[in-house]
């Protein structure tokens, strides 16, 4: 207190200063209307300066709730476009209730990721509790991720596309000519496209995407280009390179899609096979 006392004493004459300065000012802008409009003016900019400054550092930190409600919209859309009958859809004008639900798309973070390796695998925050199974498509806004593998409650393993593990089937997008997708552990950029008939009309640059062929994938979903291709050693099907859509080191927002058709799908194909 008596340090208090004694800064007062020591700076009386700066505070009293101070004091008649302020005074000064008030009664000036009181009394001139001049001073007191310009007063307002400046008063108004500093209080906007500090509302917009304040309402920026409030949406900063609402980006992650906004990403959130963008990717639960992204994956409203898509099940629309997957579950319509006609190849280019607009989902504004199509009633949630007109189509068949064949598809539900389940938003998702990826919280690891690995693609130096042979085999490599993602982990993403989704699991039983999201009604996740084993075996579902993983895309991304780009195009194609991979396919669910082990679950727990809360969280499951993807294999990447960049698993030799995994192959499924893919077709040129303006043909129905299709191969067989598989990775050969080489290059995270690229990926392989083989049994690709030899009759089909392929040049660099032509885009490849999912077939439909399956009960993991919806059809058209874009996988990457054609770099490269050759015939194979019997010169009957091609050896497609495919530059990804997808940069598969950087993973961030992807979506899981489950195809509620698929026990039917797979009972009847096992059936067929017996």
């Amino acid at each position: 207190m008596q340090q208090i006392v004694n800064f007062f004493i020591r700076n009386k004459a700066t505070l009293l200063f101070l004091l008649l300065f302020g005074l000064s000012l008030i009664f000036t802008i009181q009394t001139h209307s001049f001073q007191k409009s310009r007063f307002i003016h400046s008063a108004n900019f500093l209080s906007g300066g500090v509302y917009n400054t304040t309402n920026n550092i409030s949406k900063y930190f609402d980006l992650k709730e906004e990403n959130t409600k963008l990717q639960e919209e992204n994956a409203r859309l898509r099940a629309v476009v997957f579950n319509s009958d006609v190849e280019t859809v607009d989902p504004i004008y199509i009633d949630s209730t007109s189509y068949n639900k064949q598809y539900l798309i389940t938003p998702a973070i990826v919280i690891n990721n690995s693609y130096t390796k042979g085999n490599n695998t993602l982990l993403i925050n989704r699991g039983l509790n999201d009604s996740i199974e084993a075996d579902l498509g993983v895309i991304s806004s780009k195009g194609i991720v991979g396919v669910t593998r082990n679950l727990n409650s809360k969280y499951a393993t993807v294999l990447s596309i960049l698993n030799n593990n995994i192959s499924f089937s893919a077709k040129l997008k303006q043909s129905n000519h299709s191969g067989s997708i598989k990775w050969n552990t080489k290059d995270p950029r690229f990926i392989q496209l083989t049994e690709m008939p030899k009759v089909a009309p392929i040049k660099k640059g032509d885009t490849i995407v999912t077939s439909g062929r399956s009960s993991i994938f919806p059809k058209n979903i874009p996988i990457g280009t054609i770099a490269n291709f050759k015939l194979d050693i019997a010169e009957n099907f091609y050896i497609i390179d495919v530059l990804l859509f997808n940069d598969m080191t950087s993973l961030d927002h992807v979506y899981v899609i489950k195809n509620t058709d698929k026990k039917l799908i797979n009972n009847l194909i096992q059936q067929e096979n017996e």
